[in-house]
């Protein structure tokens, strides 16, 4: 593995831990805000945090065309995302959410096949279908038999549709990637989304009124690191790696999902759950090896000079 390639892995590991906890944050903020409240808030800090730096890094010219898929992605990915994720976490618990959101690496790989010419290779489609495997596995387990996790048809439907846009908003971002900038891509497309979740500003601001300061603090961590942060390395990442494999580390984040909630609820995550975080990571590592599995070629024969 070259350094351009471990700092990739490195930039979406950081990206895979943050957004999972974001999972545990947006359940917490689920019964003082409202999903759109949340969104525009999110977006709000993270444009406001990430001005400074884009400001000190200097704006770098963007073509039209790159700037037309940057806002896209910005719409379907934070906005709409944010919105229909935040809702959706309103019907079932955060650990579900993030199995069905996590679908979203299948259709970034199709995506990715179709209108980015990164081809289906058979290495991509069996580390896909092994990581979706333990990502079930670990909804399994999260599900309970007691019936005390109830999950509703409508909640599955948003986190699919989530999933969809994600993935969308993935594909969009990969030509843009490999000529602007992390930070100011990034920056682009939350302030993107930003203004298309402006009506929601209003309702942020009546909700904010006599909210406890720590619902306030979980949204401020929400667009400083999740979005802010979260984004930024995953454009990075995204510079530096195809679309189709980037996208298929996110199974790990349904296992991250539950140490978090773990470390900061208190819960104890089931044996299962162990199992099929395991079998998320080794669908991973067949992904991101692309040597996995291949014989070397034996090795030429040494040229034996000889008279003319």
């Amino acid at each position: 593995m070259g350094s351009v390639e471990r700092r990739a892995l490195v930039a979406a590991g950081i990206t895979i831990v943050l957004w999972a906890s974001a999972y545990v944050g947006i359940r917490a903020l689920a019964g003082t805000f409202s999903p759109g409240a949340i969104a525009v808030g999110r977006l709000a800090v993270a444009a406001l945090a990430l001005a400074p730096l884009l400001l000190r890094q200097g704006w770098q010219p963007v073509g039209r065309r790159d700037l037309v898929l940057i806002v896209a992605s910005g719409l379907l990915w934070y906005a709409l995302y944010f919105v229909v994720l935040n809702e959706a976490e309103r019907h079932v618990d955060a650990a579900t959410a993030s199995l069905l959101v996590n679908t979203g690496p299948i259709f970034v790989a199709s995506f990715a096949g179709m209108f980015l010419g990164e081809g289906l290779p058979r290495r991509l489609l069996v580390g896909v279908l092994v990581a979706f495997a333990g990502a079930i596995v670990v909804g399994l387990s999260t599900s309970g038999s007691d019936g005390t996790t109830t999950v509703s048809l409508e909640g599955v439907v948003l986190c699919l549709i989530a999933a969809v846009s994600y993935a969308a908003g993935v594909t969009l971002q990969k030509r843009p990637a490999a000529t602007v900038p992390a930070l100011q891509l990034t920056w682009l497309a939350c302030f993107s989304g930003l203004v298309a979740t402006l009506p929601f500003a209003p309702t942020l601001i009546g909700e904010l009124n006599g909210a406890p300061l720590e619902q306030v603090s979980w949204l401020v961590y929400l667009g400083l690191f999740p979005t802010a942060l979260g984004f930024t390395t995953w454009a990075y990442a995204l510079r530096r790696t195809s679309a189709g494999r980037l996208g298929a580390t996110t199974y790990l984040i349904p296992p991250v999902v539950i140490v978090i909630a773990w470390l900061l609820l208190g819960e104890l995550p089931p044996a299962l759950a162990v199992v099929g975080g395991a079998i998320c990571i080794a669908g991973v590592v067949i992904v991101r090896t692309p040597s996995l599995g291949r014989r070397r070629p034996p090795p030429e024969p040494e040229a034996v000079a000889t008279d003319s």
